[in-house]
């Protein structure tokens, strides 16, 4: 199944953008045509909504090896899922009375999956941006985000109270991410690094001493301090020297195929209902059960 998942997604011939990121460059004649395949279906009449997602993004998806504190099982593997993603995604499919079946897949394979149609939908903490809204339409926003930073406790960059304190740092982000193509950018000498090709190998590097910080959002920083208890979190927000970001940079949203406008209608009627400090209480929920190693 693996080898048919792989070959599928090679076809499209796709670069994805990643979640909570910037890339670009998906290619519009796959998104009209699955806008215009897409247009009498939504891909749930199965009853079963399949979402795609890392599961190894905590605290917004992981992996793990039973079904404790909710976890569903991973398609064509011994594992299970669990985190916020998953949360939501079982409640959008209890609102709806469908079955949740989760896929996993690499961070690039996100995008090309669900414009093919080999998923419904990605739920994987990606940023609503308006390149990528130009591949798949989006339903959410499901969380709203915060940019921060993560340094070690003993580094001097431990007390940065701004942006311009990180000034001649060694940093680097998860690559494809708004992190490392927008925030990076904005610090003044910012000796910024090849970017981790995921959040858990970006963490490595801070925990490692590869880097003197890493950019990433509240949520990851948060989570991160459950398996890297030695790492604090630096957040200037309100603090005149923070990041410049955008709204479409911070909204987390739900991304299915171009044209499924039932789809997106159905999973914006549950989210409308909900509200930050619902979104916040559900991620503090995803945090408390987090695995040390997720």
């Amino acid at each position: 199944m693996k080898k048919i998942l792989a070959l599928a997604l090679a076809v499209m011939m796709v670069l994805s953008l990643a979640a909570c990121g910037s890339s670009s460059g998906a290619g519009s004649a796959s998104g009209s045509a699955a806008a215009s395949s897409a247009s009498g279906s939504t891909g749930v009449e199965d009853g079963v909504l399949t979402v795609a997602m890392e599961c190894a993004y905590a605290p917004y998806n992981w992996s793990q090896p039973d079904d404790s504190n909710g976890a569903v099982p991973i398609k064509d593997s011994n594992e299970f899922a669990n985190g916020y993603d998953v949360m939501m995604a079982q409640k959008l499919c209890d609102a709806n009375g469908w079955k949740l079946e989760v896929v996993r897949l690499d961070w690039d394979s996100l995008i090309p999956a669900v414009q093919s149609g080999t998923v419904d939908a990605v739920i994987a903490g990606q940023s609503m941006t308006a390149d990528r809204a130009e591949q798949v339409d989006f339903a959410g926003p499901y969380l709203y985000a915060t940019i921060v930073c993560l340094a070690k406790k003993d580094s001097t960059f431990a007390s940065a109270k701004g942006i311009s304190d990180l000034s001649g740092g060694t940093c680097t982000s998860q690559l494809g991410t708004i992190w490392y193509d927008t925030c990076l950018p904005q610090i003044k000498d910012a000796k910024i690094q090849t970017a981790a090709e995921s959040a858990p190998a970006m963490l490595m590097a801070l925990e490692t001493g590869s880097v003197d910080f890493v950019c990433t959002d509240m949520p990851t920083a948060q989570g991160a301090l459950v398996a890297y208890p030695d790492m604090t979190i630096l957040n200037f927000a309100d603090s005149g020297d923070d990041f410049k970001v955008s709204d479409e940079d911070v909204n987390i949203g739900i991304s299915v195929r171009k044209g499924n406008t039932t789809l997106k209608d159905d999973l914006n009627k549950v989210l409308s209902t909900m509200n930050a400090d619902d979104f916040n209480t559900l991620m503090a929920k995803a945090i408390s059960v987090q695995p040390i190693g997720g």
